[in-house]
């Protein structure tokens, strides 16, 4: 069984920083691409990074310069973290697995349950 934890969530003013984690178990970890996307109420769910097994990243435009992906192949868990938090960030954030890179939608993709960030005004 393939599941994906997300933790690290949570309330946090303008400007502060969360870390969020997502623990991966049942896959292959190191040779799976691994992303983060977030979808606020109302919204499309938008891909914010993704990393390949090797550690080669890609941040999108509006989030490049605040957030980081990484990973740790040998605790099969993927990090976001998210620093000058602005109240568009508000969201909840979810990790997706899948092979190849860069990631694909489609078919093949393991989702987590979601982690709540809430960036206050």
């Amino acid at each position: 069984q393939v599941q994906l934890v997300e933790s690290g969530g949570g309330l946090v003013q303008v400007g502060g920083s969360l870390r969020l984690s997502c623990a991966a178990s049942g896959i292959v970890f190191s040779f799976n691409a691994m992303a983060w996307y977030r979808q606020a109420p109302g919204n499309q769910r938008e891909l914010v990074a993704q990393i390949s097994g090797g550690g080669y990243a890609i941040i999108v435009d509006s989030v490049k310069g605040r957030f980081t992906i990484s990973r740790d192949n040998v605790k099969n868990t993927v990090f976001l973290q998210m620093n000058s938090l602005k109240p568009e960030d508000t969201a909840v954030y979810f990790c997706a697995a899948r092979k190849g890179f860069p990631v694909v939608d489609g078919p093949g993709t393991y989702w987590g349950q979601g982690t709540q960030v809430t960036v206050s005004s």
